[in-house]
């Protein structure tokens, strides 16, 4: 009988401290997506992808002119000048998705400026959302941007607006 009456205390205390827990939910993407810097960013980030995407186009067409080329010469070539411009032709696609890779693969240039351009805000808004933390004494907060674990989220519970009030100051 003791035992069970401590286990009941215990359940209680437990049930009273878990209903006791602040929480709140933010959408990043629907901050981020509210800051005119963000939008700067994007644009930036948009405008290096085009230009590097333009220097791959330019390459693409040098190669497959060299593939016409070579499929309009090949008849006339010696087996060792058929071997020596195909080696030439693969060097040239090899370079080709090395560049593709440094410029958009994982980790590229690509990444790396967008993670680049990103941290200044990424910071403004943690900053916010810690201002936020700390006035309201809240003990945990959810993103559900990022997240797909977030099944259903009572709208109220949705502090975004208040973390960009908090940015714009408005």
């Amino acid at each position: 009988m003791k035992q069970l009456f401590t286990l009941l205390i215990a359940l209680a205390a437990f049930a009273t401290s878990a209903t006791a827990q602040k929480y709140i939910i933010i959408d990043t993407r629907y901050i981020f997506d509210k800051m005119p810097e963000y939008k700067q960013v994007q644009t930036a980030v948009n405008a290096a992808a085009a230009d590097w995407q333009k220097e791959i186009d330019s390459k693409q067409a040098i190669l497959d002119k060299a593939y016409d080329e070579y499929d309009s010469q090949q008849s006339m070539l010696s087996a060792d000048a058929r071997k020596k411009k195909e080696a030439d032709l693969f060097n040239k696609e090899k370079e080709l998705r090395d560049l593709q890779k440094k410029r958009f693969g994982f980790e590229g240039d690509l990444f790396k400026k967008r993670q680049e351009a990103m941290q200044p805000l990424q910071e403004k808004v943690n900053r916010a959302v810690q201002k936020l933390v700390m006035d309201n004494g809240y003990d945990l907060v959810l993103d559900k941007s990022e997240g797909k674990s977030i099944i259903f989220a009572d709208p109220k519970l949705d502090k975004s607006d208040a973390v960009l009030k908090l940015l714009t100051g408005k």
